[in-house]
C-alpha cells in the first residue's frame, strides 16, 4: 500500500474529539510521569479505538471511532485512575485512510467554472 493511502496518525489524533483528545493524552502523559517520578511506582496509559461503521449502507462510506483514554497514577498510598471516553465520525477514503473529510467529492465545477452537468441533472 502506497504511502499517500496510510492513515496521517498525527493528523488523526489531532482531528479526534475537535482536537480536544491530543490535549487529553498529553495531560494524561504528564500526571503518568509526574507521578512515576514523584512515587516510584509504574504508571500506565491505555488508548483504545473501537470502529463501527455508521448506517446500514456501505456506500456512505463513514465510521463512528470511539476512542478511550484510560491511565494510572501511582500517588503515596497506592492509585488513581481516570477514564475518558469520546466519539468522532471519519470517512473512510481509498485504501482504508480515515479522514474527517472525505477526500474525493467530485467534480462541482467543470474547467471553465460552470456547474457539472451531472449537478444540474440531479436538481
Amino acid at each position: 500500500m502506497s504511502n499517500d493511502r496510510m492513515t496521517n496518525v498525527p493528523d488523526f489524533l489531532g482531528e479526534l474529539d475537535a482536537g480536544v483528545f491530543i490535549n487529553k493524552i498529553a495531560g494524561a502523559l504528564n500526571t503518568a510521569a509526574l507521578g512515576v517520578l514523584n512515587n516510584g511506582s509504574k504508571g500506565k496509559v491505555v488508548l483504545t479505538f473501537d470502529i463501527d461503521r455508521m448506517g446500514n449502507s456501505i456506500e456512505e462510506k463513514r465510521v463512528m471511532i470511539k476512542h478511550k483514554l484510560q491511565y494510572i497514577t501511582p500517588t503515596p498510598r497506592g492509585k488513581v485512575s481516570e477514564e475518558d471516553t469520546t466519539e468522532t465520525p471519519m470517512f473512510v477514503n481509498r485504501g482504508g485512510k480515515l479522514t474527517i473529510l472525505q477526500e474525493d467529492q467530485g467534480n462541482l465545477f467543470t474547467l471553465s467554472g460552470d456547474p457539472d452537468a451531472k449537478l444540474r441533472a440531479a436538481q
